[in-house]
């Protein structure tokens, strides 16, 4: 299998010239690795690395656009030293990302930025929701009709450890083994889905497939273990970006991680044709929004 990791050698949160490289391994789906650029915590932030600041009836500490902090325990000095380390966060990936990617600032859409400070290999979860099995990004309640997932992630674990993914093959490849799985759409449910709010929005063709490649990926536990894929260690100091919805992946251990995500209209891309839109459509050789 072709290389899925494209390390880059990069020191500042501004790139000063983008790499149409950098971007079309982007865009198929490749993880951009940097090694050497670390997000430096502030001395009195090393208190905020504490798995017990996070509220343990929310999933992930996050920060939204307007500056509400969501899922912390802590008091007043405590959550805003979480919010102001945080929003730094989103500001040095927006610094890297409008640099790295420059026809991509103006359309891109900002999510809320998200702090994981608990241990991956603790987690118990239902097989659909185990992230450490391989997958693409889906939700169930929230289709998003083609648009892409983008993050900044990084390892700010203060004992060194990497936070280890498996990164596994391309989307199309692994279209090509679940499509021919994948129950039928049908519109009338995804109306009715609508109408009883199970889902933000109306599901469209192309949401239902992508689910299918998720749902499908996490439950064949033959495909877990003996697809193509390299495991891949982010060592404490690194920051990684990929397109979620289109990078086959799973995180397998580590603590402590910074978050941002991005999401981009399909259109906007440097290439379109090299989205999952477009792969799922020419497979099916439907109209899937």
């Amino acid at each position: 299998m072709e290389s899925q990791i494209i390390e880059i050698d990069v020191t500042e949160w501004h790139v000063a010239v983008p790499n149409q490289d950098w971007i079309t391994g982007l865009e198929a789906g490749k993880v951009l690795y940097f090694p050497r650029l670390p997000f430096e915590l502030l001395p009195e932030e090393r208190a905020l690395l504490r798995p017990e600041i996070r509220d343990p009836k929310i999933r992930n500490i996050s920060l939204d656009a307007s500056g509400h902090l969501k899922g912390a325990v802590g008091d007043t000095a405590t959550q805003l030293a979480l919010a102001l380390m945080i929003g730094r966060f989103r500001a040095q990936a927006q610094s890297l990302v409008y640099s790295l990617l420059p026809k991509y600032k103006n359309a891109l859409r900002l999510a809320p930025t998200s702090y994981r400070p608990t241990q991956v290999e603790t987690r118990t979860q239902s097989w659909r929701a185990d992230d450490r099995r391989l997958h693409v990004d889906a939700f169930p309640s929230r289709p998003n009709h083609g648009e892409r997932i983008l993050r900044v992630f990084s390892n700010i674990n203060p004992h060194g450890a990497p936070r280890v993914w498996r990164v596994g093959e391309p989307l199309k490849t692994v279209a090509q083994k679940f499509l021919p799985r994948a129950k039928q759409y049908s519109p009338w449910q995804a109306s009715l889905l609508k109408a009883l709010h199970v889902t933000k929005s109306y599901r469209s063709e192309y949401d239902h497939l992508m689910l299918q490649l998720h749902d499908g990926m996490k439950r064949d536990m033959s495909y877990q273990e003996n697809a193509d894929q390299v495991t891949m260690p982010f060592v404490a100091g690194s920051i990684w970006i990929c397109f979620s919805d289109q990078t086959s992946h799973a995180v397998m251990s580590g603590q402590y991680m910074l978050e941002q995500t991005m999401h981009l209209p399909v259109e906007k891309q440097y290439d379109p044709a090299a989205s999952p839109l477009a792969i799922l459509s020419k497979l099916t050789g439907r109209q899937l929004v």
